[in-house]
């Protein structure tokens, strides 16, 4: 039986503070800004109706998907009313027409400071988490592939997807949900619950359904545009009023290494071959999961996964996995309790 874990009051604090940022209305940022770029200008537009959640359907149980009321407190999907999942959505804003500026202008990054890499058609891409931490979500096309940027900052993961599902492109907001204190994403073509870490739909039309992960990074910023000297960085002209130079999460591992999550989690997150909020670089490759503690990570060094030889090479925070022909390799970084929690048979390596 799900039995979930209930130590989550003493963060609530911080992540009640976040509401200020989360529930403002959206106003223009600094015009003083630097020059910016939309990677996409041509992209069609975005559904702005999103259908309510079938409740009917559904993988995990609605009691364990809980909503952040944003005064301290949560409430179940299963106790929910369409009128509080409606007025929640989105009270933490998706970025859908992201504006980009050159990472050789971009100087109010601080070296350490992290973000989540992605690369394009040999075009490097950054996402200061300071902005993701107000956003978690940022549907964009890149290179002609509709694809998802995320974070949960619960769980410190970062996760890129392709946003095609079949014959069908989605595009995705905040259901201010967690399941395993990590984000809930909703489609709006459907209205269907997706699980972040996962990248699974878990509630909905959609239930069952995966998402095909890309070959991302969290890195920290110096390592990134060390590497990717012409790399565009997400700009802070987001047309929303946040405090982009604040991270109220900057010590949140220390809660969590502690087990004092901020919303509940079951036993598959209590999995302890690892600390809750040691980060692992994970990659599926047919069917079989691994993680890679980044602690252990010194040199590159070749694995076998699913029976795919890899190349597992560690960088300044993260990591990146190649195939033997120098294909990337769709992966995952995140707390280790987030990984465990959504890939019950994961392997970790090295040992």
């Amino acid at each position: 039986m799900h039995r979930p874990v209930l130590r989550y009051g003493a963060f609530l604090l911080a992540l009640t503070a976040c509401a200020d940022d989360a529930t403002s209305p959206a106003t223009p940022t600094d015009s003083a800004a630097p020059a910016t770029i939309d990677a996409a200008p041509s992209r069609p537009s975005r559904p702005t109706g999103v259908p309510d959640v079938d409740l009917t359907r559904h993988d995990v149980p609605l009691e364990d998907v809980v909503f952040d009321t944003f005064d301290g407190g949560f409430t179940s999907l299963a106790d929910s009313t369409e009128a509080l999942r409606s007025r929640l959505r989105d009270a933490i804003p998706p970025l859908d027409r992201p504006r980009y500026e050159p990472g050789v202008e971009t100087d109010w990054l601080a070296d350490d400071d992290l973000i989540v890499g992605y690369v394009s058609d040999d075009l490097a891409y950054a996402y200061p988490v300071r902005i993701l931490n107000s956003h978690e979500i940022v549907n964009d096309e890149l290179g002609g592939l509709p694809v998802l940027i995320t974070y949960c900052p619960l769980c410190r993961s970062g996760v890129v997807y392709d946003r095609r599902l079949g014959e069908r492109e989605l595009t995705f907001s905040n259901t201010s949900a967690l399941h395993d204190s990590d984000l809930v994403m909703v489609d709006r073509e459907t209205g269907s619950y997706w699980w972040q870490v996962a990248g699974r739909s878990i509630v909905g039309e959609l239930t069952g359904a995966d998402l095909v992960a890309l070959p991302s990074e969290l890195a920290t910023w110096a390592d990134w545009l060390g590497r990717h000297p012409d790399t565009l960085t997400l700009s802070r002209d987001t047309g929303f009023s946040r405090r982009y130079e604040r991270d109220n999460f900057s010590r949140y591992d220390e809660a969590v290494a502690s087990g004092d999550f901020a919303f509940p989690v079951g036993e598959g997150a209590q999995d302890d071959r690892l600390g809750a909020a040691d980060i692992v670089v994970a990659a599926t490759v047919d069917g079989t999961t691994v993680a890679y503690p980044t602690d252990r990570l010194d040199e590159p060094f070749v694995d076998e996964i699913g029976g795919v030889e890899i190349t597992v090479t560690p960088h300044d925070f993260g990591a990146s996995i190649t195939r033997a022909d120098g294909v990337p390799v769709g992966t995952r970084t995140a707390f280790w309790f987030s990984v465990a929690s959504a890939f019950p048979d994961v392997e970790i390596r090295p040992t």
